[in-house]
């Protein structure tokens, strides 16, 4: 009875809930399909079904498999973005970040400090206090605590691994951050609490038409070759830096392009800089952030044109150098080529041009109906998802039938978020329980909140799985069993990239757990002992291309190497157009 009681939990995204959803989408007629499994399309299908409309979410990879598992991973105001005098953008997004603190996620999202280190006398004190004061103020830091100044004395207390030359002060402020896959596949999953049809390794491959309008969509399960036709009232494009390809698979002019920037950051163990809080560090270009992340730091990012594989993006040994470089130039210690554990490149979807009829809802985004049943969103920023959601819904409500409800996404917590808190008291209890140390379950709330004990029941009856990977001793053999029996990850990559972060965090990338992650998760799906030895296999290429492309000089070279290596997904179609 248990069993199939957890079946009919339409929040688990397992293998039976795969078959299930493939007759729903080619049997049922929804309100709105959604392309695109990133944060922006999860947080689109959980929009619509919070306001009552039916709604299916397809997505030709993983959840977060492209730019929202590839992020600095902050929830933040973008303090850069005073200074261009973006107010109105900086406080919808301070007040995000608030919402994501206290209300939507408080157990995915947390606050972290960064100091800003002061270099000019006199006047960068003042001018600088001034922009954090509307940023504390304007977004209100109920949540946060506001900024500090600090002397020299005082800053290199805080961040002993600086130079002493590298500032003559600093002020200390804080943001929030959250691993953005988990974030991500959290938001899709609380979609299909509320009723969305939630299906990956589902590309679409055609548009369906009536007359002149868009009537839904043609996918193809890439697992298997399937295809079926998905009706609708509107189909909404959240794809990012697929939108332009999406578009002219529709067969329409879009209303606006969408270019990748290439963002590159690297992974370091924490003892490798000194520091009781994160920087923030002024470039010629931009800002390069130093982001506490667990036993790691974060060192991020580049900020480049991409025209090559959009699946893939690669890093080159030159991104890799410019990071080191500019973080080394305040560091007492400099790191090395051999400190990095990981490394990871994302693309950003940047708005290249909007023609006059785009509704542009705010700076950074981007929503047109850029035909009768079909929008597309493009530009933005991680933070302002739920913002982005939101519009792209409006905009599709003119093709739906009946009068569409208000968004509400600003009082729906994600799964795992209500009791959490009173959970955080009692993991003292909750470890003796399991046999587990508090700071392991401590661990486990923050990165499944109340849906911790789905997560330990998983293991009832099989005690070993409550013990570490051997080779990644940060996660437990249950995380990666619940991966693949809740969470929706159908290959080895899924779970080491994106369900866990074991290919950042590790400097084998996962390539020393491969074998054992591999049969946990061949347990749950059903692989034979030959489908074993291909995800292994291809996972191992996939870690020596990146290996091997981050060791080249150029975007081409890395690209041509990034890009040979196999696909987990073999039936995908790239591009679709």
């Amino acid at each position: 009875m248990a069993q199939h009681a957890a079946e009919t939990n339409p929040a688990r995204l397992g293998p039976v809930k795969r078959e299930e959803t493939w007759q729903r989408l080619g049997n049922e007629t929804f309100d709105l399909v959604v392309i695109g499994g990133g944060v922006v399309g999860a947080g689109t299908a959980l929009d619509a079904a919070t306001r009552g409309l039916r709604v299916a979410l397809v997505e030709a990879r993983d959840l977060a498999s492209g730019t929202s598992s590839r992020s600095s991973k902050l929830f933040h105001g973008g303090l850069r973005y005073l200074e261009q005098l973006e107010f109105g953008l900086v406080r919808e997004a301070l007040r995000e970040r608030e919402l994501m603190l206290t209300t939507i996620a408080p157990h995915l999202v947390k606050p972290v400090s960064f100091l800003y280190p002061l270099t000019r006398r006199v006047w960068e004190r003042p001018y600088t206090a001034a922009g954090l004061l509307m940023y504390d103020t304007m977004g209100g830091a109920r949540s946060v605590p506001g900024q500090k100044h600090l002397t020299r004395a005082g800053a290199l207390r805080m961040v002993p691994a600086l130079k002493r030359s590298a500032l003559i002060g600093g002020i200390r402020y804080y943001d929030a951050q959250s691993d953005d896959a988990r974030h991500t596949m959290t938001v899709a999953r609380t979609a299909a609490h509320y009723g969305a049809v939630v299906r990956t390794s589902t590309q679409v491959v055609g548009f369906l038409r009536e007359a002149d309008r868009v009537s839904g969509v043609r996918v193809r399960d890439v697992e298997d070759g399937r295809e079926t036709e998905i009706s609708a009232a509107a189909v909404i494009n959240c794809t990012g830096v697929w939108t332009d390809e999406l578009q002219r698979l529709s067969g329409g002019r879009g209303r606006f392009r969408v270019r990748a920037s290439k963002g590159v950051h690297i992974v370091v163990p924490r003892d490798r800089i000194v520091s009781e809080s994160g920087m923030i560090l002024r470039t010629e270009k931009s800002v390069l952030f130093v982001i506490p992340w667990r036993n790691h730091w974060i060192v991020g990012t580049t900020d480049t044109d991409w025209n090559l594989d959009l699946a893939h993006p690669a890093a080159t040994k030159h991104d890799i150098d410019y990071l080191l470089e500019h973080v080394n130039s305040v560091l007492a210690t400099p790191l090395t080529h051999d400190d990095i554990e990981g490394v990871y490149a994302g693309l950003r979807p940047l708005l290249a041009g909007e023609s006059e009829e785009t509704s542009k809802l705010s700076r950074e985004h981007a929503v047109a109906r850029v035909a009768p049943g079909l929008v597309a969103i493009a530009g933005g920023k991680y933070t302002t998802y739920r913002v982005m959601a939101a519009d792209a819904v409006d905009a599709a409500a003119i093709d739906l039938p009946g009068r569409s409800q208000p968004s509400i996404t600003d009082k729906v917590p994600l799964l795992g978020a209500d009791g959490y808190h009173a959970l955080v008291n009692q993991a003292d209890h909750l470890a003796a329980e399991h046999g587990l140390h508090p700071y392991r379950v401590r661990h486990l709330l923050d990165r499944y909140g109340s849906l911790v004990n789905e997560v330990l029941a998983t293991a009832s009856g099989r005690p070993e799985l409550l013990k570490p990977i051997e080779h990644a001793p940060d996660y437990l053999g249950v995380e990666v069993v619940y991966a693949a029996s809740h969470e929706g990850a159908l290959h080895l990559e899924d779970v080491l990239a994106r369900r866990t972060r074991i290919s950042i965090e590790y400097a084998h990338r996962g390539v020393d757990c491969a074998e054992q992650v591999a049969a946990l998760v061949g347990e749950v799906l059903g692989w034979s002992p030959e489908t074993v030895k291909r995800e292994i296999e291809v996972y191992n290429a996939r870690v020596e291309a990146e290996r091997e492309s981050q060791s080249q000089p150029s975007d081409e070279a890395a690209d041509a190497l990034r890009s040979a290596a196999p696909e987990a997904r073999a039936g995908i179609v790239e591009p679709v157009s």
